[in-house]
């Protein structure tokens, strides 16, 4: 590491900024937020759209976010569905 890099900070892959995001919002909303309305979805949903719009021409209406709850289980699922390669 240079001492440049040391003092201005390394750039973060898009990729692992976007994972420690969402980690940081799903923790914050199972400390105590109302679980059976989470309203982070919309947002999520934005954010997810403007990252893969920087690589790819999509639709904001092909991304679907939901949360599942089942027993003790939480899935969030996150439908992404791109244009054909032509």
């Amino acid at each position: 590491m240079s001492f440049l890099s040391f003092l201005l900070g390394e750039k973060k892959k898009t990729a692992s900024v976007a994972k420690e995001r969402l980690q940081i919002i799903l923790a914050h909303e199972r400390l105590g937020r109302n679980a059976s309305a989470p309203d982070y979805l919309p947002a999520l949903q934005r954010d997810l759209v403007a990252v893969i719009s920087k690589y790819i021409n999509i639709n904001p209406d092909d991304i679907k976010v939901n949360l599942e709850r089942q027993d003790n289980l939480e899935v969030l699922e996150v439908k992404i569905e791109l244009p054909d390669a032509r």
